[in-house]
């Protein structure tokens, strides 16, 4: 069964509500220092793979030229923090790109 990331966001814009801290709790090496979505989700997505194989698949949904319609009524039902992290079409409680907090729901789905 493969499991579906999504990570939705402004790819110019942080990927997590904090700065990078010199303990990589994000799990992330790759986009240290970088601070945005367009470094973040690579190194989100080679991370997974390595850890997941072919069992998760992980989609950006950039949202810098258009919002889709899905996406508004997210936020309009849950008020979900950027970057969105959706799990085989879920929304889950992570509000950045963060190899551990993904895989909790992962592993749940798995």
């Amino acid at each position: 069964m493969a499991v579906t990331v999504e990570v939705i966001g402004y790819t110019y814009r942080p990927c997590g509500p904090f700065p990078c801290d010199k303990d990589r709790s994000c799990g992330l090496t790759e986009c240290f220092e970088k601070l945005t979505l367009q470094y973040a989700f690579p190194a989100l997505e080679k991370a997974l793979a390595e850890k997941y194989g072919d069992k998760v698949d992980v989609k950006l949904t950039p949202l810098d030229k258009e919002i889709p319609k899905y996406v508004v009524d997210l936020v309009r039902e849950g008020h979900p923090p950027l970057p969105i992290i959706l799990v085989n079409g879920k929304l889950v409680p992570v509000g950045t790109v963060s190899v551990p907090k993904i895989s909790e729901f992962i592993d749940a789905v798995l």
